[in-house]
Formats: C-alpha cells, sequence, structure tokens
C-alpha cells in the first residue's frame, strides 16, 4: 500500500482587528485639561456607540479622571507641550500621554496625611495596567482599561 501524502496549505495569520484612535496636542494653557477629558469622553461615547465597547458610566468616570491625572502631571513637570493619544476597541482602552519630561512620574507609597504626589497613585488603582518610559524626546506614561 503506497501512502499519500497531502500537502495542508499553512493558515493565514489572524486578522487583528483594527482599533479606534484619536489624538491631539495640547500646549498647557488654561482649559487644556478640559479639552482633554472633552476629547476623551467623545472618544468614549463613539467607542461605546460604533464599536458595541461596554464603557459603563463608573468605568467612564475612572477613565477620564486618570486623563486629568497624567495631562495634569504632563503640564507641571514637562515644561512643554503634551500629546494625549486615545485607542479602544471593545476589549480595552489605552490613554497615552506623551510630553518632553525627562523624568518618570514618581509613585509613592499610599500616605494619607501627605499633600500632595497622590496623583499616580490614584492612577494605578483606577486602571488595568500602567507603563512609563522615556523616548527620545521626552516621556510617554500609557495606562490599559479592560472593559468589562
Amino acid at each position: 500500500m503506497i501512502g499519500i501524502k497531502r500537502r495542508t496549505p499553512a493558515m493565514p495569520p489572524p486578522v487583528q482587528a483594527a482599533t479606534h484612535h484619536r489624538a491631539a496636542h495640547y500646549d498647557g494653557s488654561v482649559g487644556s485639561i478640559g479639552a482633554a477629558r472633552r476629547l476623551t469622553a467623545d472618544f468614549l461615547h463613539q467607542l461605546a456607540a460604533e464599536w458595541y465597547a461596554p464603557v459603563g458610566a463608573e468605568q467612564m468616570q475612572d477613565i477620564l479622571l486618570v486623563v486629568s491625572e497624567l495631562a495634569t502631571n504632563a503640564e507641571r513637570h514637562s515644561g512643554g507641550p503634551y500629546l494625549v493619544e486615545l485607542a479602544g476597541d471593545a476589549e480595552s482602552v489605552h490613554v497615552t500621554v506623551w510630553d518632553s519630561g525627562s523624568t518618570l512620574p514618581r509613585v509613592f507609597a499610599p500616605d494619607p496625611l501627605r499633600i500632595g504626589g497622590h496623583g499616580m497613585e490614584i492612577v494605578l488603582r483606577l486602571c488595568d495596567g500602567l507603563t512609563m518610559e522615556l523616548v527620545p524626546v521626552g516621556k510617554r506614561v500609557s495606562a490599559r482599561f479592560d472593559l468589562t
């Protein structure tokens, strides 16, 4: 009996789902943080409507608070303009703030008696993942929110 070898075609790579993106530059002038929050709220509403992303009211407030904290840090500590970049799909939202600062944000241990310095503590509690890295022109801080 002669065996027949069949060639199985290689499986194509999985298709990567597209992601919804939005970004804006801010110069740190009065109203920049509010504008970044409005950009984010509009983005999240569109993500929910067009991508069927399960963004609840409480999670939306968490994401908006993180945008406020990251934008505030960029304004206070970078001495220059910053970029807010948003990306999301039906499973997660990523908020990234790029600025020209040369040092990463400090994360302090929780201390209810400390005045100030709670921003990154808040961010860490609200998001599902946080990355901070120095890049050639400054730094990038990115928070991930898993949608449930």
